[in-house]
């Protein structure tokens, strides 16, 4: 069996349908074992004997508006991806803080990207780090950038089929699939 977390884009924990215990029922439901939530914003840690992540996010987004009534981007990684993040140490020197936000953007599509990195983000400030695995590791500046102008400006330049954590989430996420 191999350890993953379902990383859920869009996940509003005030819309009922979207609470942590529906998406457990769901992934429950879709036969994966040892199902649980961290925090309430779209991360399931799911077992399953299947090696296919594809086919893994493929059934996810197939449940979720059947069961749920609501699409969701799934993007899934396996706890060896998010422990070799993590021991990457992407934000060494740097603190999340009330005037920095360390986040993480989850590619569901791992190929390339014609982003130079570092990059510095259209006179804002963001700045994206670097690129690991298929995750954009970026730093914001909150005492003059909020946290939804970086994710604008990812979606247009690559797509929806991203989702956003911070560093304190993916952290908490891999303790829980410890």
């Amino acid at each position: 069996m191999t350890k993953y977390v379902a990383l859920l884009r869009g996940i509003a924990p005030t819309n009922p349908n979207m609470r942590n215990d529906k998406l457990r029922g769901v992934f429950e439901k879709l036969g994966f074992e040892n199902v649980k939530t961290v925090i309430s914003s779209g991360n399931v840690i799911f077992e399953s004997p299947s090696r296919s992540i594809r086919k893994l996010e493929e059934s996810i987004e197939k449940a979720l508006p059947e069961e749920l009534g609501f699409k969701s981007t799934t993007i899934i990684r396996s706890r060896g991806q998010i422990q070799k993040l993590v021991d990457k140490n992407p934000f060494q020197g740097m603190g999340h803080s009330q005037k920095s936000s360390l986040n993480v953007t989850f590619l569901k599509k791992k190929g390339g990207t014609d982003i130079k990195f570092p990059h510095k983000i259209d006179n804002r400030d963001h700045e994206l780090l670097g690129m690991h695995d298929g995750a954009i590791c970026s730093v914001i500046d909150l005492t003059s950038a909020k946290t939804p102008d970086l994710m604008v400006w990812l979606e247009k330049k690559l797509g929806k089929e991203i989702t956003t954590r911070t560093w304190k989430t993916v952290e908490r996420i891999l303790k829980a699939m410890s």
